[in-house]
């Protein structure tokens, strides 16, 4: 189970005020603009973006940007060369020790005045300084002669074996990577279990390969040797996977270097890891784990042009870096994927980074987490798509932005109380009267015959002055049984009905309005930026007609050369056309044939920013010509026309409206006795928000001011 710990804020535990919500209205425009959830996703991960509290979370650029920093400091810090001569001038400093000390032994020889101590002193410090001058030049050849040779000085034999403990741990290290901090005194028994170690791991490798079983278990591995890698890998993958990047770190190194140098470093590797009999267990770890990843950089050559002398495993640690930082880079620079992120290791991170850019990208990875986590998209088939819930989202967000500029008393709420036609009961009731719908209401029908035989009888049932049945003995309260129960000693069965019996139900006036918005789609709306605006428009007035009216029907229509219905859980991805051609005339019969199997009044909302430029010929095929002719013309007309006839309105709104648009759009107004706005898209979503409710008003305000009809005797 998890543990939590609390503790009192005191104003320093700031982090990330980030949620699904704020991502999402992040990423909104983005959407309408490009119709690509993904794509707007990526494009957030690139740039960043700031939280509620103003805090910067970097985008992918500028962690990219620090990455290329980083490695660039990297490379002007050290000097690769340095490695190789940081070790040749420590052995030649041994042997200036060593030679230093002959001199001295033979001058107090000669001050000793003792010609056989003198001689025999000769003799020797000649012997020695003819083996010092016969070591040769390259590094494993120098250490293994100074391994041999007899030191005088005490000062230099003690320097020589520091060296060869350091080396022979940075060998191991440059290899292994951390498992040299188990060996801080590489004695014979640590050095048996390195290599009872590294024979089993490689076991475990080949055994796993030809399909064995793993003997012994990678558990059971990590129980005895742990010590050996503190990295606490979880499983055999995630350990080989370390073991791997470290080795192709070293092999980069040596690559890297001039092949003099190469060959005297490597030399001088083998030579001490013979010396710890380890030599055949590397080797034979490298050469598996070059098999199981073979796309490790493990002959990368890397220039560096810096002064500083790095150590053999800090020379190691250097290209482990480089190495960590060009998988972070080719990780974060391609096409960024959410899943992908989350997939970084944040401590190695931290550590090439630092805490702050590292926190960015943490924030990153969990930008579709938390749009997941609140049901705002999902994935499908490897991508996010959105849910309804997020298109609900996006229209209820546009909605709001627009409504925000607006005086909140020019709209009143949806309710009608007027009675009239329609199917919603209003539980009461009246006398039939011809025109009146026939929504019989049985039970006080039956009253009003059984009342009319009591009366006849002499019952003490009546109706009242207004047609409706007053029973004394229910006193109106009662249901059909106690009218009964009153009369029927006095009333003969069955009862007989009579028209003025008849009674009905009222109902409340069904305000119901039929639109279909007609968005112009065509590659002029992105040209003159109106494409965006009229997308908003789009998704506020479906999330206003569906939350506010969800008795009334909204139908879309794209058209550009050709129109196309779109459903509304399209509308986010719905992208313009990268065609020519604007052809009213298809969207206006697209219309009207999705408005004539809808009831109530109707009307077409048309957004464009063009003339009619092309139009259906009789045999389908489309016509297109710039600037509009003459048969374009008279058949958008022509099917303006038909929407008059059939009493659909057409409001027209034109963006940034030329002089033969503006003409135009007078034209078919002047037919179709609808209205047209000439707008701007800053302004557009007012214009067709405030007209569909103002246009709801004057509908029911009409119908309340219906005269009343006339009762028939």
């Amino acid at each position: 189970m998890k543990g939590y710990l609390y503790s009192r804020w005191d104003g320093s535990q700031e982090g990330y005020d980030l949620d699904a919500e704020a991502i999402f209205s992040e990423i909104q425009d983005d959407l309408l603009y490009h119709g690509d959830l993904n794509a707007a996703i990526r494009r957030l991960l690139q740039q960043g973006f700031r939280d509620r509290n103003g805090r910067d979370v970097a985008g992918l650029q500028e962690l990219l940007e620090a990455i290329r920093e980083r490695r660039r400091q990297e490379r002007e810090q050290f000097d690769l060369g340095g490695v190789y001569s940081e070790i040749a001038a420590e052995l030649e400093e041994i042997v200036a020790e060593e030679r230093e000390a002959l001199r001295e032994l033979a001058e107090r020889a000669r001050d000793s005045g003792d010609e056989r101590r003198q001689e025999v002193t000769e003799e020797a410090v000649a012997e020695r300084e003819m083996q010092l001058g016969l070591l040769p030049d390259d590094l494993a050849g120098k250490v293994r002669g100074l391994s041999d040779y007899d030191f005088t000085s005490s000062a230099a034999r003690e320097h020589f074996e520091e060296l060869m403990e350091r080396l022979r741990q940075e060998v191991v290290q440059s290899y292994l990577d951390q498992a040299a901090g188990a060996l801080q005194n590489l004695g014979e028994p640590e050095r048996e279990r390195l290599r009872q170690a590294l024979d089993r791991l490689n076991r475990m490798i080949e055994q796993r390969e030809g399909g064995e079983e793993l003997d012994p278990s990678f558990e059971d591995f990590m129980a005895e040797f742990g010590d050996f890698f503190p990295g606490a890998p979880a499983s055999l993958d995630e350990l080989l996977e370390q073991l791997a990047g470290r080795m192709a770190a070293t092999s980069a190194m040596l690559a890297s270097m001039t092949a003099g140098q190469r060959q005297q470093l490597q030399e001088l590797m083998d030579e001490l890891l013979r010396d710890m009999d380890l030599s055949w267990q590397v080797s034979r770890l490298g050469s598996n784990l070059r098999s199981l990843f073979p796309e490790a950089p493990w002959e990368q050559r890397v220039g560096l042009s810096g002064m500083e002398a790095p150590g053999l495993a800090e020379a190691s640690d250097l290209f482990a870096r480089l190495a960590d930082l060009d998988q972070l880079e080719r990780l974060l620079s391609g096409p960024p994927q959410p899943g992908a992120l989350a997939e970084v290791d944040l401590a190695r991170a931290r550590e090439l980074l630092g805490p702050d850019l590292t926190a960015s990208l943490d924030e990153l990875a969990k930008v579709a987490q938390r749009l997941e986590g609140a049901g705002l998209v999902e994935t499908r088939e490897g991508r996010l798509e959105l849910t309804p819930r997020g298109l609900r989202r996006i229209g209820q967000r546009a909605l709001r932005e627009l409504f925000a500029g607006l005086s909140r008393d020019r709209f009143g709420s949806h309710e009608v109380l007027e009675r009239g036609s329609g199917h919603e009961r209003a539980e009461q009731t009246k006398p039939y009267e011809l025109g009146d719908p026939f929504n019989l209401d049985i039970e006080r029908t039956v009253r009003n015959a059984i009342a009319r035989e009591a009366s006849l009888l002499g019952g003490d049932a009546t109706r009242s002055e207004d047609g409706h049945l007053r029973d004394e003995a229910s006193r109106g309260e009662g249901r059909l049984g106690r009218a009964a129960g009153t009369v029927r000693a006095s009333v003969r069965f069955p009862v007989r009905l009579q028209a003025d019996d008849f009674e009905v139900e009222q109902t409340e006036h069904l305000n119901r309005c039929a639109t279909v918005l007609l968005v112009d789609l065509s590659l002029s709306m992105p040209m003159r930026d109106n494409f965006l605006a009229a997308k908003r428009v789009a998704m506020a007035l479906h999330s206003l007609i569906s939350s506010q009216f969800p008795r009334d029907y909204l139908g879309i229509v794209g058209f550009s050369e050709l129109a196309r219905e779109i459903r509304p859980q399209e509308l986010p991805g719905v992208m313009w056309d990268f065609v020519y051609g604007t052809n009213m005339q298809h969207a206006f019969l697209l219309a009207r044939r999705m408005l004539s199997r809808e009831t109530g009044t109707k009307q077409i909302v048309m957004i464009t920013d063009g003339e009619p430029t092309a139009h259906l010929l009789e045999d389908g095929e489309v016509f297109f010509n710039y600037p509009p002719v003459r048969a374009t013309v008279d058949a958008t007309l022509a099917e303006v026309m038909r929407l008059t006839r059939e009493g659909i309105r057409l409001n027209t709104f034109a963006l940034d409206a030329t002089g033969h648009l503006r003409s135009f759009v007078e034209k078919i107004t002047e037919l179709n006795r609808g209205r047209a706005f000439f707008t701007t898209p800053e302004t557009l979503g007012d214009y067709v928000l405030v007209d569909f409710i103002e246009n709801r008003r004057s509908m029911t305000s009409s119908r309340r001011r219906r005269p009343a009809r006339r009762r028939l005797a």
